[in-house]
């Protein structure tokens, strides 16, 4: 894996120990990626999957969890320590778009996500998701990952299943969605300027 903008956390609790190692790709970029999720909730390695592939990150993600209890804390961590990567990963934001949005769908569903790598976490999801569980993953769980991620991402997302019937396609089309927004925000402009009025993101 390339070191240019690229990050490896771990992140370890009395709940969860995770790997992460992610680099983040461009546009543009001809170079192939590695995508590698280990979780122990396989809807939950489903999602990152996509978002990775979408995004156009490699991504080796593992994670050892308390699932003796439930998906809570490795579905929480996980996005947490994946935020941290991302945020490690870019750097200063210079010279990116900064602004990305994308609707995607899948089948019936179709998702709209918008992102600002603004410095300023908050997140705003809605998935209306019906089913308890998709998997061994909670639903409940799905919009707090998302949340979790901008948190420690320290980017501003919004994320609206527009339409669907299917509870695996509306998730899965949002984490799609997610991904484009994301891979337009971070893409580069060629100039070194710092995307904002204040001087400074």
């Amino acid at each position: 894996m390339s070191t240019e903008r690229s990050a490896t956390i771990t992140r370890k609790t009395n709940e969860t120990d995770i790997k992460v190692s992610l680099q983040i790709g461009s546009l543009d970029s001809a170079s192939e990626q590695t995508i590698d999720i280990s979780t122990g909730i396989g809807f939950l390695d489903h999602m990152y999957h996509a978002l990775a592939k979408h995004a156009k990150w490699s991504l080796t993600l593992a994670c050892k969890g308390d699932l003796h209890i439930d998906d809570h804390h490795t579905a929480e961590d996980t996005a947490i320590a994946l935020g941290m990567a991302f945020k490690q990963a870019l750097g200063e934001p210079r010279g990116i778009r900064r602004f990305g949005h994308a609707y995607c769908p899948l089948d019936e569903a179709l998702s709209r996500a918008v992102v600002d790598i603004s410095g300023r976490p908050h997140a705003v999801v809605d998935l209306g998701l019906k089913r308890e569980m998709i998997g061994t993953l909670s639903c409940e769980m799905i919009p707090h990952v998302l949340m979790s991620f901008a948190t420690a991402a320290g980017i501003t997302l919004h994320v609206d299943v527009l339409k669907g019937d299917n509870d695996h396609h509306r998730a899965e089309s949002a984490f799609k969605a997610l991904a484009v927004a994301i891979r337009e925000a971070v893409s580069r402009t060629g100039s070194n300027d710092v995307p904002s009025t204040k001087g400074v993101l």
